[in-house]
This record gives structure tokens, sequence and C-alpha cells, in this order.
């Protein structure tokens, strides 16, 4: 009786934290299809909109690792309602403003959901701690968040566009902001605390290293995509200093008696390999689906290639995608627990790669493209769902929400990196593309540049499901939990 109590009051738990993840889903899909009216609102060109992307994607790199440490230290709730306030106060400045540097700086302040899936994750593991299957019954949790997660992404894409042909721009934007204020007292008076927080000092050097050098990388990459950045040797050598500082960010922390990350557990044989995959999975799951949207809506009459689909038509390939992500996430607990969560991420990243490859032969008709795209879909949900399950069943008990953290952040600087060499791909050749077309059209990627997207991102998925061969059998189960408490990090 009271296990099914306990259960109960955990389902709860998961049942509110849904609403959350739906919320985030809406902020990721809410936006798209408005941004061109955003930037005639700001006054500046479509390409400008890039800079939104760039600055959210940064501060999502920075306060991931912060937050996913104070969870720990300090309680997995509290800092969700604080990741929650902030948005919540950066979401209602948006709708009052027509200046680009408050939006960009709202919009960027805006980043600081992205901790709240990691946090979660965290916060029901630390919750299920007395319960038999923990491994499993966080698995399942993870799916059902992420398949909240792709269902507010699809009804925000849906409801953005049709509200923002009805309504003013200010009301438009007003409907997110209202959501994240709902979700913070959603998680006040519907989540309970995560129970025995590790308390310790936090570690305020080590995350000034790791943001100095999370901020010259990315912003180093940034630079790269500039017009001339690639041949500019101050860009390349803003990349190496990102780079050079992480060296002594980990001296630091192996020296640190409570570090902001415990960079042993990338030696750990289970935590290794997943973080490694979150990064490779980073470059399809964020840096590939600007590019498919493209290439969809490229002229294939004047260009040779892409579908010429219109807006809509778009959309639908998206939701497709999308729920073929809902369907993935809700299947991974079930094959997990039929086979292992190590041979399950092994075939969703099988999945993800096939699904990319795909491509290559097959990329000239609508049904194709949509094809290619639910296979993708399916092994990303499994991927998105499972990442940060498995980081935590695997991590010390200390750093459950650092480990969680870390898939996102490793994830983000996968993406941000894929970023940039797709959208140099995608440069080179265009000048010759417009050319051939006449001028008539001078914004279409190059043919080459979509195929380097399609192989890049199959190779790294393929790649990802190599490294996983090498966990051991048993991680990430409820089997490898009880043999011991902590993995082997030496």
């Amino acid at each position: 009786m009271s296990r099914t109590k306990t259960l109960g009051a955990l389902a709860t738990v998961v049942g509110f934290l849904a609403f959350v993840e739906f919320t985030s889903g809406v902020i990721q899909g809410y936006y798209t299809p408005m941004l061109s009216d955003i930037a005639r609102n700001l006054g500046i060109h479509d390409a400008d909109v890039n800079w939104l992307e760039g600055a959210q994607l940064m501060l999502s790199a920075l306060v991931v690792p912060a937050f996913a440490k104070l969870g720990d230290m300090v309680g997995h709730k509290r800092m969700l309602l604080i990741s929650t306030a902030l948005t919540a106060a950066a979401a209602l400045v948006l709708p009052f403003t027509d200046s680009f540097p408050v939006f960009l700086a709202a919009w960027a302040l805006m980043g600081f959901y992205t901790v709240w899936l990691p946090l979660e994750i965290a916060l029901i593991w630390s919750r299920s701690r007395r319960m038999d299957a923990r491994s499993a019954i966080t698995a399942r949790a993870a799916g059902l968040l992420v398949a909240a997660l792709e269902t507010g992404a699809i009804i925000g894409a849906l409801v953005g566009g049709a509200l923002v042909d009805a309504l003013p721009l200010t009301v438009v934007l007003l409907v997110p902001a209202l959501m994240v204020v709902l979700c913070f007292f959603v998680i006040l008076f519907g989540v309970k605390e995560s129970p025995e927080p590790t308390g310790g000092i936090f570690d305020t050097v080590g995350l000034v290293l790791i943001s100095l050098a999370l901020v010259a990388f990315t912003g180093g990459l940034g630079l790269l995509r500039l017009d001339g950045g690639l041949v500019n040797p101050w860009s390349w050598a803003v990349v190496l200093l990102g780079l050079v500082l992480v060296v002594p960010f980990v001296l630091w922390e192996l020296r640190h008696e409570d570090p902001i990350i415990d960079v042993r557990m990338f030696r750990s044989p289970a935590l290794g390999p997943v973080f490694l995959t979150a990064g490779l999975f980073g470059v399809s799951v964020l840096g590939a689906q600007a590019p498919l949207s493209t290439f969809a809506r490229t002229d294939p009459t004047v260009y040779g290639y892409g579908l010429g689909t219109t807006g809509f038509a778009t959309s639908l390939l998206i939701g497709v995608y999308l729920i073929a992500m809902i369907v993935g996430a809700l299947l991974f607990p079930m094959i997990a627990r039929r086979l292992t969560p190590r041979v399950t991420l092994i075939g969703a990243s099988v999945l993800v790669g096939v699904g990319f490859l795909l491509f290559l032969p097959l990329h000239a008709t609508y049904v194709q493209v949509v094809t290619n795209m639910v296979v993708v879909g399916l092994g990303s949900g499994a991927l998105v769902a499972a990442l940060p399950a498995a980081a935590a069943s695997a991590a010390p008990a200390s750093q459950t929400g650092v480990a969680t953290g870390l898939t996102n952040s490793v994830k983000t600087v996968g993406g941000a990196m894929a970023s940039c060499v797709f959208g140099i791909a995608l440069l080179h050749g265009a000048v010759e593309t417009s050319v051939v077309a006449g001028g008539a059209e001078g914004t279409a990627g190059s043919f080459a540049g979509y195929v380097t997207v399609w192989v890049v991102c199959g190779a790294t998925a393929l790649a990802a499901a190599v490294i996983l061969c090498f966990v051991p059998k048993q991680a990430f189960t409820d089997r490898a939990e009880a043999e011991a408490s902590e993995p082997v990090l030496n």
C-alpha cells in the first residue's frame, strides 16, 4: 500500500512536470512562424534573426551547468522555480519592446528554460530513490516528459501561425509569457522538493572558467560564419582560445573538493560515452533542422533540387517529424525494459544515422523526405528521453543534476559546432547557384551543402552507436545500480 501511495505521488509530480515541458515545447515551436513579423516589428533584416538563436544558445550553454549543480546542492525544485521566474520575466518583456537590443537580451534570457528538463529528470530520480525499478521508472517518466515537450512544440507552431495572422503582435507574444507564469505556480504548488540536497560551497571559480571557455568557443564559431570569417585569423584565434581555456578549468576542477562539474565523470565507462553521444546527437537535433526546412522550401524548377513546398506543407513536414519524436520517446522505456537501455540507445542512434543517410538517394519527392524524417524522428525522440535518464542512473548520487545537465550542455555545443559547419557548407557554392538561376534568387543554399549536412548527421549518429557498444552491458539498469551506488571514475 505504501509503495502504491509513493508511486501515485510520483505520478502526480510527473503530471505537473509534463505541463512544464509542454510549455517548454510551446516556447520552442510558437515563435517560429512569426520570426519575419518580429523582424519587421523590430526594423531588422531577416538575416539578423540568427542573432536571436545564437544569443539564446550561448546563454543556455552557460546556465545549464550552474543551475544543474545548484539543483543538487540546494534542491531541484528551487532551481526550477528560479529558472521559470527568470524565463517568465524575459518573456513578458518581448511583447512591449520594439528595440532590437532589448528584445535580443530578453530573448537570450529566455534560454533559462533549457535547464528545465535536466532538473526535472534529476528531481524524479531523487524522488524515486526508495523504489524498486528506479531506472525504469525514471526512463518512463523521461519518455512522458519528452512526449509532452514535442506535443507542445507541434501545438505551439500551429497556434502561433494562426494567431499571428489574426491578432496584433503584442497580444500574440503575450500567450507564451502567460503560460510560463502559470508554470511557476504549477511548480510552486504541485511539485515537492527533492529530498536530501547535497549542500556544499558553490564553485564560483569553476563556473567563471567554463563560462569564459564556452563564450570564447561559441563566439568564435559565430565569427567563422560571418562574411570572410573563414579566412580571418582572429576568428580561428577566438575558437582556439575557447579550447585552450578548457585546460585551466579541468585542472581547477580536479583539485576542487566540490567541483561544479566533476570532470572525472567523463572517464566513467558508462557516463563518458553518454556525454559523447549527446554531443554527436546535438549535430543533428540542433544543427540540421533549419537546413532541412530550407531544403523543403527550395524551388526545384529554379535550382534543380528541393521540394518547393509552401509554408504550410513545410509545417506539416516538421509536424510529422515531431510526432515521430513523440512515438520514439514513448517507445523508449518499453523497448529498454525488454532489451536494455544500452541496446535501445544504440538502436536509436542507428535510426538517426540511417534516416539521414537515406536522404542521399531519396530526396526528390515529398513522400521520400517525410519517410526519412519519420525514421530520424523515431530515433531522435528516444535519444532525447534516454540520454538524461541514462546519465542520472549512472551518475554519483551527489551529481545527478550535473550529469543530466551535462547531456544538455554537450548537446548544445555539438549543435553550435554543426550550425557553424552547416552554415559554411550551405553558403559555399550559393553564388554559383545564383548565377545558374539567372540571379532570380540568391538566398538558396548549395546542393553540395545539403549533401554535407546529410552525410555529417548520418556519420555522427552511427559513430555514436559504435561508441555506445563499449558501454558495460548492464549500464543504466537497476541491476547496475544495485551492484554499485557510484560508477567507477578512475
